[in-house]
């Protein structure tokens, strides 16, 4: 008679079986992928997809030009804000305008300009601007004034009420 073995079956390597040690590779790739899946989650969650490709609403504008700035603008608010490198809002008369400044610069040959205006609603509900702006530098070598300057630039904007926050989006021209 023929002894019976108690040992378990065993499958070697290339043996199908319906459960198996994964691989080293596989426990890698499935850490990767739930990486992955956590980072979109959280970029989607903050807005960031829309910030990135442009979301919301964009808000038509006119930059305007020195003389047609509203001389409450020119009086009040350029000479508080003119050494700071932002973005603001004003309502003047029923109209929303935007100005950006770009701060205190040691000589003249600097220049900006707005590129665009979006609105966009935030996780609270409110709105949040973002004012994607185009700043020039002096090309080197070029021969400029030394004077301080003060570089700003206002646009009027098809808003009749200001945004609950504002957000400067800064691109340097090459």
């Amino acid at each position: 008679m023929a002894e019976k073995n108690s040992r378990p079956e065993t499958r070697t390597r290339g043996e199908s079986g319906l459960f198996h040690k994964p691989s080293k590779k596989t426990i890698v790739s499935g850490a990767a992928v739930l990486l992955l899946g956590a980072l979109v989650f959280a970029a989607v969650s903050i807005g960031l997809p829309d910030r990135i490709l442009g979301g919301g609403k964009e808000i038509s504008f006119t930059q305007l030009k020195k003389d047609d700035i509203p001389q409450t603008i020119e009086k009040d608010v350029i000479p508080e804000y003119r050494e700071l490198e932002r973005a603001l809002g004003c309502l003047v008369d029923g109209k929303v305008y935007v100005v950006v400044t770009r701060g205190e610069k040691p000589t003249a040959g600097y220049d900006l300009a707005i590129e665009q205006l979006r609105l966009q609603k935030t996780e609270d509900g409110g709105s949040n601007m973002v004012v994607t702006a185009l700043f020039k530098e002096p090309a080197e070598g070029e021969t400029v004034s030394r004077i301080i300057t003060y570089p700003y630039v206002v646009a009027e904007t098809e808003l009749t009420g200001l945004p609950d926050t504002i957000e400067l989006v800064v691109r340097y021209a090459e």
